[in-house]
């Protein structure tokens, strides 16, 4: 959720902003001490850009490329992120959602081994979106290492190998998109229409549940169904635990 504390988590990675306490590694280094070296070794993509200025998308890219010893080639970023047709066009002049993908080729262009993403896609539209994704899992398969925040549970159902869920500050949960928040949290969901309330039930024996409805309303209810436990689902069961406890610390996870 908003405030969870998902950005400042990932400029302390990024070394970025600097920690109150704990210890932090990233490719082997204290990220607050980071060197060049260190720095040219990842790339970053913050929440929010910071001053445009009058460079042409191709300009930029190219001023950036000489800060690393082996960038991309500038032209083959621009078309990875969509943005041929306006590579002449300043970076100023174009639209939030292109200025994003800006963002997104500058924190590339220099090969970064991890590449960190504060809440890329905010701003673009589904068609956007999905070209993004695409762009990502290309990354993915030439062995970068994303770390990536978002709002959006299915970008993260789609895109992740693995999901931490924040809240208050807290690691709540981390783990595979398919079994984060552990076997509870993947409870099967019966739900269903009764009156005018939709009504939902957790159980180990759906089929019991639904037999023992059928029974008890004298055939199928309405709106029946028998579904897993989403990733919003376990988001949600998460956040709502989380305003009613007092939880542990966060732990370092690797």
């Amino acid at each position: 959720p908003n405030g969870a504390g998902k950005s400042t988590t990932v400029e302390i990675l990024e070394g970025y902003r600097r920690r109150n306490s704990g210890d932090v590694r990233v490719l082997g280094h204290d990220p607050a001490r980071a060197d060049a070296a260190f720095r040219a070794r990842i790339g970053v993509v913050l929440q929010s850009a910071g001053e445009l200025g009058a460079l042409s998308v191709r300009e930029q890219l190219t001023q950036f490329a000489g800060f690393y010893p082996h960038p991309r080639d500038v032209d083959e970023v621009i078309a990875a992120v969509g943005l041929t047709e306006h590579a002449g066009r300043r970076v100023s002049k174009l639209s939030g959602g292109q200025q994003r993908r800006v963002d997104v080729a500058l924190g590339i262009i220099g090969r970064p081994e991890v590449l960190f993403l504060d809440e890329p896609t905010t701003g673009f539209d589904p068609a956007a979106r999905r070209s993004f994704w695409e762009l990502i899992r290309s990354l993915s398969a030439e062995g970068v290492t994303i770390v990536l925040t978002t709002h959006y549970l299915d970008e993260a159902a789609q895109l992740a190998d693995r999901v931490g869920i924040i809240a208050e500050g807290r690691l709540r949960a981390l783990g595979g998109v398919d079994d984060v928040g552990g076997a509870s949290a993947r409870t099967p969901i019966v739900r269903w229409r009764e009156g005018d309330a939709l009504r939902e039930r957790r159980t180990d024996e759906p089929g019991a549940v639904v037999a023992d409805l059928v029974r008890r309303l004298g055939g199928e209810p309405p709106d029946l169904q028998v579904v897993r436990p989403t990733l919003e689902d376990v988001y949600l069961d998460l956040v709502a635990d989380s305003a009613a406890s007092d939880p542990a610390p966060m732990e370092a996870a690797r």
